[in-house]
């Protein structure tokens, strides 16, 4: 096993074209979930939305798309994801009520201002204090406002248990790997507090009422589109390269051969590739 220590440190400027097409395939999911929110909320209401850990902005733009009379806000510490969500707010026609604001969280939150939604999607588990940060963003909400935090769902599955090469159950050793990572990354985060991960108990303790949690689906069958395909490749290339040293060699192995462009049981040839996820979203409102 190699030295793993530095491999839980993320580049988020280099995981913005990831982060990016892995959000544009989930907008149906995300689509559905901004619907929700909007029973939620009356859409004529909501003036203003915070997207807290924007990355590139596309869930910045669909909350603008949702909520039509809303200034959305994409914050993110990462300025050139922050340039990407800009662009791509002024390609669709939202330049007018989307803006962006560097913040690093949770130290600067308190600088966001008030806000009608505040939208934080597989942002707060970034946090070391996650109840801490709960409290604040709760405190952002103007009266009757909703928190929405992503937190949790379904593990992402994108191939069969056997695949024909290697041991069957690659992805089921690639979660446990990806688990072990996930807990690493949170030891080292600042001020960071292990946490019983039940968010409806840990909204309520923010000063919120509970006001549901629903989960997403999506569902893109094999054989998948082209696009589809190179996100898959992406995703495993990452995984690749986090998880170096978490994982046997034969699975390193097998992973190098779906990767590999050349390779008949690569990924850019099967077709029994699928996309496979679900996303829950937890809300809370401002009395």
């Amino acid at each position: 096993m190699s030295n793993h220590h530095d491999t839980t440190h993320i580049d988020w400027d280099e995981m913005g074209p990831l982060l990016e097409r892995g959000a544009e395939l989930q907008s149906p999911l995300y689509r559905q979930a901004a619907a929700w929110l909007g029973e939620l909320l009356p859409a004529a209401g909501i003036r203003r939305i915070l997207d807290i850990g924007s990355g590139p902005g596309v869930l910045t733009s669909l909350l603008a798309e949702a909520f039509p009379h809303a200034e959305v806000v994409a914050v993110d510490a990462t300025p050139p994801l922050l340039e990407r969500a800009r662009i791509r707010a002024e390609r669709a026609g939202f330049g007018d009520r989307v803006r962006t604001q560097y913040a690093e969280l949770p130290s600067n939150l308190d600088e966001l201002g008030e806000a009608d939604l505040v939208w934080a999607g597989h942002s707060v588990h970034h946090i070391g204090d996650q109840r801490a940060a709960l409290s604040d963003l709760a405190r952002l909400l103007r009266p009757g406002g909703v928190l929405a935090v992503v937190e949790g769902g379904l593990p992402t599955r994108h191939l069969p248990r056997d695949i024909g090469i290697g041991r069957p159950g690659l992805e089921g050793r690639l979660d446990a790997a990806a688990g072990e990572w996930f807990i690493q990354m949170r030891a080292e985060l600042p001020g960071t507090k292990d946490e019983v991960e039940d968010w409806r108990a840990l909204l309520a303790a923010g000063g919120l009422t509970p006001s549901g949690t629903r989960s997403f689906l999506l569902d893109i069958p094999a054989p998948v589109p082209e696009a589809v395909g190179e996100q898959l490749v992406s995703a495993f290339a990452w995984q690749r390269k986090i998880l170096d040293g978490r994982l046997a060699a034969d699975d390193l192995a097998v992973l190098d051969r779906l990767l590999d462009a050349d390779d008949p049981q690569g990924l850019r040839h099967r077709a029994d590739a699928y996309l496979l996820t679900a996303h829950t979203v937890h809300t809370a409102r401002r009395g």
